[in-house]
C-alpha cells in the first residue's frame, strides 16, 4: 500500500460503564480486507455477546489478542493498514481517558495481561486496571477524548469522562490522601447501597482496587466491632491468582475437580443476585391455582388466525395476567432509590423475562410491555426467546426492567423463591403445570394446576399489596375471562 498508515481499533465500551470484555471469535484475520462498518470480531462483556464493526477500510495487519482473552476498555485490540494520509492522532493517545484521582502506573504491555480468571466470591479482583497516560495539557486530553470517541462509534465510554482541568497540576504529586478509592462501577453501586464509604476500605485487589469483599468486611466490621477485619474477610488461597493461571483458559481438570473460569455474563449474575439478596429485604408468597381454563384458551388461541406465526404458550396468559394485576395495583411497580430515600412507581412496565442461555442466566425485558395488545406481546416474547437462545440479547435490552417472570416449570419444578433483578420490586416465579386431583364443582377430578411464587421487596411492597398482586395473577388465570372484564 502507498502512503499507508496503521490504525488500532480499541476495545469500546459497549454497555454502560463497562471496564473489560472477552473476545469470544475473530472473523478477520492478517491479511484480510475490511471495510467501514465490517463486524470483525463478538465480544462478551458483563451483560451480552456484542458484534464489533471496524471503522474505517484497510487491510488487517494483526490481531492483539487470541480469541478467549479478556481485554480492558481501551486496549487496541487490532490493528489495520489504511491507505493515504499520516498516522491518526489517536496513535499520541494509547488509553482511553481516565479519572483524575487514578494514581499513575507502571507501564504494561497488552501482550503481557494476564487473563480474568477470578469469579465473585473470592477476595482478589477480577480484573488489573490498565496503566493510564495522561497528555499533559487539556488541549491534548480533550483531542484523546474525541479520538476514543470516534473509535467507539457510539459516543465516549461512560466510565471514561474527561478528566477536570485540574489533573495536570495534582499528576506531578503522589497526593494519596486525595486520591478517589479505586473500585469497580458495581462495587461503587454496592457501598452506595450499603451506606460505605470507600475512602475508609482497606482494599485487597490488585494496584489498590477496592473489591465487593473489601465491602462486605468494612460492613461487618462495623456491625461487630469486636470482630477483628481479617476475620470478615473471606479467604481465598485455594484460588490461583490470575497470574498463575494459563492464558485465556476455557476450563482445566485436575483428575479430581474441573475449574471453570466466571467470567462475562455468568460473572455479571452471580455479583448481582448476592447483591440484590443482601440489600433488598425479601418476601416470598406462594400460590396454588387451577389453570384448566387457561390452558384450554392456550389451545384456542393457536388457531386464532389474529396469531398465526406467533408463538402461543401458558408463558403468554401469565405474563398477560400479571400485566393486568399490576395496572390494579400500580404500587407494585417501583423501585428503591437509596440516594434520595425515595420510592419511585413506574407508569410504564418494561417486563422482564429470564431465559437461560449457554453464557448464564440473563433477564431481557420487554419495553412497555402494559401498552401492547396480546398479538403484540407474544410476537415480543417469540423475538426475545430466539433472539437470547442466538446468544444476540444487546445490553439495552436487559437495562430498565421493573418486574421479572422466571419459568422454572420448564425444568419440572413445582415452584421456588426466586431472587430479585436488581432495581426492581417483584418477580414471578412459575412452576410446571401439570395434572393434579383438584376439587371442581363439589367432586374431585384431574385439573391441570400450578404454582405460582412472588417474591418482592418489603421495603416498598407490604404484604397486603404484595398479596393481592398474587391472588389477582391467580385469580385471572382460574377464570380468562377476566383478562376482559378487569381490563
Amino acid at each position: 500500500m502507498t502512503n499507508a498508515s496503521v490504525r488500532e481499533f480499541k476495545m469500546p465500551d459497549v454497555g454502560e460503564g463497562l471496564t473489560e470484555a472477552e473476545i469470544l471469535k475473530w472473523y478477520v484475520q492478517p491479511g484480510d480486507t475490511v471495510t467501514d462498518g465490517q463486524v470483525v470480531c463478538e465480544v462478551e462483556t458483563a451483560k451480552a455477546a456484542v458484534e464489533l464493526p471496524i471503522p474505517y477500510d484497510g487491510v488487517v495487519r494483526s490481531l492483539h489478542f487470541p480469541e478467549g482473552t479478556t481485554v480492558d476498555v481501551g486496549t487496541s485490540i487490532i490493528a489495520v493498514e489504511v491507505a493515504g494520509g499520516a498516522a491518526p492522532a489517536q496513535e499520541a493517545a494509547p488509553a482511553a481517558p481516565a479519572p483524575a484521582a487514578e494514581p499513575e502506573q507502571p507501564a504494561e504491555q497488552p501482550a503481557a495481561r494476564q487473563p480474568v480468571l477470578v469469579g465473585y466470591g473470592v477476595a482478589t479482583s477480577s480484573t488489573r486496571r490498565r496503566p493510564r497516560k495522561q497528555p499533559q495539557d487539556p488541549a491534548a486530553r480533550q483531542a484523546a477524548s474525541a479520538v476514543q470517541s470516534e473509535l467507539n462509534g457510539h459516543g465516549a465510554a461512560p466510565a471514561a469522562p474527561a478528566t477536570p482541568p485540574a489533573a495536570p497540576a495534582a499528576s506531578a504529586a503522589p497526593a494519596a490522601p486525595a486520591q478517589r478509592p479505586l473500585a469497580k462501577p458495581p462495587v461503587r453501586k454496592l457501598a452506595k447501597d450499603l451506606g460505605v464509604d470507600l475512602a475508609t476500605v482497606t482494599p485487597t485487589g490488585p494496584d489498590g482496587v477496592v473489591t465487593r469483599e473489601d465491602v462486605h468486611a468494612a460492613v461487618a466490621a462495623a456491625q461487630a466491632p469486636q470482630q477483628t477485619a481479617p476475620a470478615a474477610q473471606p479467604a481465598a488461597p485455594a484460588v490461583p491468582a490470575p497470574a498463575d493461571r494459563p492464558a485465556a483458559p476455557a476450563s482445566y481438570d485436575s483428575g479430581r475437580e474441573t475449574r471453570i473460569p466466571v467470567k462475562g455474563v455468568r460473572k455479571a449474575t452471580a455479583a448481582a443476585m448476592v447483591g440484590s439478596a443482601f440489600t433488598a429485604p425479601h418476601v416470598t408468597e406462594f400460590v396454588t391455582v387451577d389453570v384448566t381454563r387457561t390452558m384450554k384458551l392456550v389451545e384456542e388461541l393457536k388457531q386464532d388466525k389474529e396469531f398465526a406465526g406467533l408463538r402461543v404458550n401458558p408463558l403468554l396468559l401469565i405474563a398477560k395476567a400479571l400485566l393486568v394485576a399490576i395496572r390494579r395495583n400500580p404500587d407494585i411497580n417501583a423501585s428503591w432509590d437509596e440516594a434520595a430515600q425515595e420510592i419511585v412507581v413506574k407508569h410504564y412496565v418494561n417486563l422482564g423475562i429470564a431465559a437461560a442461555t449457554p453464557r448464564g442466566l440473563i433477564v431481557p425485558n420487554i419495553k412497555d410491555a402494559h401498552a401492547k395488545t396480546l398479538p403484540e406481546l407474544a410476537a415480543s416474547l417469540g423475538e426475545l426467546v430466539s433472539t437470547a437462545r442466538e446468544g444476540k440479547t444487546s445490553p439495552s435490552a436487559m437495562q430498565g426492567g421493573t418486574v421479572t417472570i422466571t419459568n422454572v416449570g420448564v425444568f419440572g419444578v413445582d415452584t421456588g423463591t426466586p431472587i430479585l433483578n436488581p432495581g426492581e420490586s417483584a418477580i414471578l416465579a412459575v412452576g410446571a403445570i401439570k395434572p393434579q386431583p383438584w376439587v371442581h364443582k363439589g367432586k374431585v377430578k384431574p385439573r391441570q394446576v400450578t404454582t405460582l411464587a412472588l417474591s418482592f421487596d418489603h421495603r416498598l411492597v407490604d404484604g397486603e399489596l404484595g398479596s393481592k398482586v398474587l391472588a389477582d395473577v391467580a385469580a385471572i388465570l382460574e377464570q380468562p375471562k377476566r383478562l376482559i372484564t378487569w381490563a
